[in-house]
């Protein structure tokens, strides 16, 4: 088993902290990363004590998160958007319940919001980029169900169907990469060779000894010992940027500039593994430029998801870069004050006001440039101007959060238009973006 075991457990346990790395405010990478988590703590379980009721429910509830990840990625609407993640949350803890106290074949019912969520994926597959996800996830999900039953049921197939999983959900994990990379516009493949690079390298140099160690000992303290080993190279190669900044801020904590120098020289090599190449923009649709669009203004105050953004092509963004160095970082810089002045320009004449004209300005200066959270309580309004705080004071009384989501939405129409128009060098019409 353990020839097995430590592999499975070291490559999963790398890729969720791949997914997790590439951008943990994301639902649809956080979800899969749980499912390879709670696969891989289900391969130790099984490892400890064979056919034990623990391990078969930590093998059950990838589909679960499976299922949160496939809503995650439905297109919704911000006002369509929480009760679905509600109503997901609260089928998914049910069905968890159920998963705990039904017995093994009835563990099965785990498959059904799985079955749910991939008939919303197939209604709206139009809409879901790359377009060919919903088959994808579809065969990967018949494999995971054959696998899982040939685990539930007393055949004597534990082992392989175990093995199964394990590729299977490997196979999801990345396909959920992809469909981030897709929508982000980033480039997938140089990042993700470089991190399994050294997700191998940890498998082999901590694997290796551990599965010998396992195999020869046979004791359940070495075992867990030895997973928790494993765990933690492939936890440093899947969060590979993540452990080197925090390393930094550990050792250079007296030294700013130098940890600054140094995250701008990182930041720039990160965005050349995830930067697609040069490519006209123009050629992209309007559909796809207007998430990107939305993307770029929600990704105002990171430099590092700006560095990454196919609109820092832009020939605006050129322009801002003449006689100076051009890195991905500087590109960065100059797309930001290219949205920043998207957004002034919105800015109707006169003081602060609150009527529909100032709509599209308010959401995005406040909320975007300024990156305010006017619904999270532990914003501090010390240091603010006095417009900052009539802004957010104005969201809380009178502007429900799901509607100032709908009013990002719009603005970001707003200005893609206006961006698309300089790009294409010629005047359309009112409207002409349409959203996806």
């Amino acid at each position: 088993m353990s020839a097995i075991a430590v592999p499975a457990f070291a490559l999963t346990w790398w890729l969720a902290g791949y997914l997790i790395g590439r951008d943990p405010r994301r639902a649809s990478l956080r979800w899969p990363a749980a499912a390879l988590v709670s696969y891989a703590l289900g391969v130790a379980a099984w490892t400890v004590a064979p056919g034990s009721s623990a391990a078969e429910i930590l093998l059950c509830l990838p589909a679960l998160c499976w299922a949160g990840a496939v809503v995650a990625l439905l297109p919704l609407t911000p006002v369509e958007r929480r009760p679905i993640d509600r109503g997901a949350l609260a089928l998914g803890a049910l069905f968890l319940l159920m998963v705990v106290f039904l017995p093994q074949v009835g563990r099965l019912v785990v498959l059904a919001p799985l079955v749910g969520a991939l008939v919303l994926l197939w209604r709206m597959r139009r809409q879901v980029a790359p377009p060919t996800l919903p088959v994808a996830l579809t065969v990967m999900a018949v494999l995971y169900t054959a696998g899982l039953a040939l685990l539930l049921f007393p055949s004597g197939g534990a082992v392989p169907a175990i093995a199964a999983i394990g590729v299977d959900l490997l196979a999801v994990g990345y396909l959920m990469a992809v469909a981030h990379a897709a929508e982000s516009g980033e480039r997938l493949r140089p990042d993700v060779r470089r991190s399994l690079a050294g997700g191998v390298l940890s498998l082999v140099l901590l694997g290796v000894p551990a599965a010998v160690t396992i195999a020869l000992a046979g004791h359940d303290v070495v075992t867990v010992v030895q997973f928790v080993v494993v765990a933690t190279g492939a936890t440093v190669a899947g969060l590979g940027n993540h452990v080197r900044r925090s390393m930094d801020r550990v050792a250079l904590a007296e030294d700013a500039g130098l940890r600054a120098d140094r995250a701008a020289l990182f930041l720039n090599a990160d965005a050349l593994l995830r930067r697609r190449e040069p490519r006209r923009l123009g050629s992209i649709g309007e559909p796809e430029f207007l998430r990107l669009t939305r993307r770029a203004l929600t990704d105002f105050g990171d430099l590092n998801r700006l560095a990454r953004s196919p609109l820092t092509d832009l020939p605006v963004v050129g322009l801002r870069l003449v006689g100076r160095e051009d890195q991905p970082r500087a590109r960065a810089g100059a797309l930001r004050a290219v949205l920043r002045e998207c957004v002034s320009d919105l800015r109707p004449a006169g003081p602060f006001g609150t009527t529909d004209e100032w709509r599209n300005y308010n959401v995005l200066q406040f909320c975007c440039v300024l990156g305010l959270n006017p619904y999270s309580r532990r914003l501090r309004l010390d240091g603010l101007n006095r417009e900052a705080r009539l802004a957010v004071d104005w969201f809380r009384r009178y502007v429900p959060e799901d509607v100032t989501k709908q009013w990002l939405r719009e603005a970001a129409m707003v200005v893609a238009e206006r961006l698309w128009t300089e790009l294409e060098g010629r005047q359309l019409p009112t409207r002409s973006i349409k959203a996806p």
